[in-house]
């Protein structure tokens, strides 16, 4: 086993930390990213749908019946009821009675997801990726301090390391010259068997090399940071910020133990060795248990909390789907992540799939259906469109989802599915509008011909004879025959 000939060790200094420092009594001030936050809720029961996938192809009738999938419903990690959860995703989840007379109701893939799944193989299989997904493991090994990791912690990061099911019998003996299984598959540990020069370079450390500066091993390097918008720094510390900052860049591929745990020089290091592992991932994010998980196999829990607490524009954590999950906020614009993925790609199809629901053959979006349906869907169309359109409250910059700035696969009908939600908002209060106006000049035309509306039947009607009888002229009154013979008698006279 090579390992490197040269291990730095630095003095310990005694230079002031940031937990003993005049700084230490202002407290850091977390601002809530909504634009990351919908980064980690978007993927919310995209892992237990894979799960169920994944068991439903392992069977020979590539079917089951949904009391197996119930009794493993803690391992497939389905948050709520699993005949509940099937039937929120009719795309993918296809119901039916083997034979039509079965008791239990049966749950096969629909095609659209076994398409998906077939790209899916294809990214595992080609040579490029599984070149890629050896050298995240035997970088990380090479962060280990003894070199060698449990399987059971490489199952918990098989997600976020975008490793294959059984990588173990499929991606592990490829590279003998990189890592090997030692012990047995339950409680054996994947080991490194030659360390890697090339790849014993920090992200940090290579930026920096591309970039021209001259860097060399023990210079200081910065962080690259995000501070959040409405974000405020106490002067004392934005000093001690700046100093920690200036101090020697300690890679993680180096043992810095010696270091004192309650250092800015140790605290330094840890940071490094988080920001390269979540790097490492797929994307660029993780729960916080596996983090720490990872970090107590390090024998740096504490520190890793540390860095988290003190370091909130480097590491964000963010408290959706019912955990939290710690995202580098270098790595994501706009909520969307940077680096271009072919993993990534697959499950943003998944996610697409998984809002659209079959109806005759075609598919729709999640609004059709019943009334109740509609409202709920139009409700959370509503609130997704609210989050795309407002800025974020981190970065200063809008939420949007458009083709052009989409650079992991998000495709544009999601886009056009929200646009369309907004156009029959529009049409809706429109057509309110129009229909307001209408009632309201019928209304005063009412008032205008003296109507009484709320009268019963009958009663509109004598009313109006009522009121035509007050304005009908009145007719002479016929003479009677003395007053004929005076009349007649006066003409007489007079002529």
């Amino acid at each position: 086993m090579k390992f490197p000939n040269h291990v730095i060790h630095r003095r310990h200094r005694g230079s002031r930390t940031f937990m003993d420092g005049a700084a230490a009594t202002t407290a850091i001030k977390f601002v809530r990213d909504r634009g990351l936050d919908h980064a980690v809720e978007r993927e919310k029961n995209l892992l237990p749908l894979l799960n169920v996938t994944n068991l439903i192809k392992s069977e020979p009738s590539k079917s089951l019946p949904i009391s197996i999938i119930a009794q493993n419903k803690d391992s497939l990690k389905i948050p709520s009821r699993p005949i509940e959860f099937i039937r929120k995703y009719p795309s993918v989840f296809h119901e039916f009675l083997p034979g039509g007379i079965g008791i239990h109701p049966h749950i096969k893939l629909t095609q659209e997801v076994l398409d998906i799944d077939a790209d899916e193989h294809l990214v595992y299989e080609s040579d490029s990726y599984r070149q890629l997904v050896a050298d995240r493991l035997l970088k990380l090994l090479m962060i280990s301090r003894m070199n060698k990791i449990p399987i059971n912690i490489l199952d918990k990061l098989k997600w976020d390391l975008g490793l294959p099911q059984n990588y173990l019998k499929t991606l592990v003996p490829d590279f003998p010259d990189c890592f090997r299984v030692v012990g047995s598959n339950d409680s054996g540990q994947l080991e490194l068997v030659c360390w890697s020069d090339e790849l014993a370079v920090s992200i940090l450390e290579k930026k920096a090399m591309e970039g021209g500066s001259g860097y060399s091993k023990g210079m200081p390097l910065a962080f690259p940071v995000k501070f959040s918008k409405g974000f405020e720094m106490d002067k004392k510390v934005k000093k001690w910020w700046d100093d920690w900052q200036k101090l020697p860049y300690v890679s993680p591929y180096e043992n810095a133990l010696h270091l004192s745990p309650k250092t800015d020089e140790s605290d330094k290091w840890a940071t490094a060795v988080l920001h390269e592992t979540l790097n490492l991932f797929v994307a660029k994010k993780a729960e916080r248990d596996d983090v720490l998980c990872i970090g107590e196999y390090l024998g740096i829990r504490s520190r890793f909390k540390r860095v988290l607490l003190h370091h909130p524009h480097i590491f964000y954590l963010s408290s959706k789907i019912g955990t939290y999950t710690v995202v580098l906020k270098e790595a994501y614009k706009r909520g969307l992540l940077i680096e271009n993925n072919p993993l990534v790609n697959i499950r943003n199809r998944y996610l697409h799939l998984m809002h659209t629901v079959r109806e005759h053959g075609k598919h729709i979006s999640m609004s059709s259906g019943t009334n109740q349906e509609k409202k709920a869907a139009s409700n959370a169309s509503k609130k997704e469109a609210g989050d795309d359109d407002s800025e974020e409250e981190n970065n200063g910059v809008s939420v949007t989802f458009s083709g052009s700035e989409t650079e992991n696969g998000d495709s544009d009908e999601e886009e056009d599915r929200f646009k369309g939600g907004r156009r029959s908002s529009r049409e809706a209060v429109a057509v309110s509008r129009t229909t307001t106006t209408t009632t309201t000049t019928t209304t005063s035309k009412r008032k205008n011909g003296d109507l009484k509306p709320h009268l019963g039947d009958g009663e509109g009607e004598r009313a109006m004879g009522r009121r035509h009888s007050r304005t009908k002229p009145k007719v002479p009154q016929p003479l009677n025959a003395s007053t004929n013979v005076h009349r007649r008698s006066q003409q007489r006279s007079s002529s």
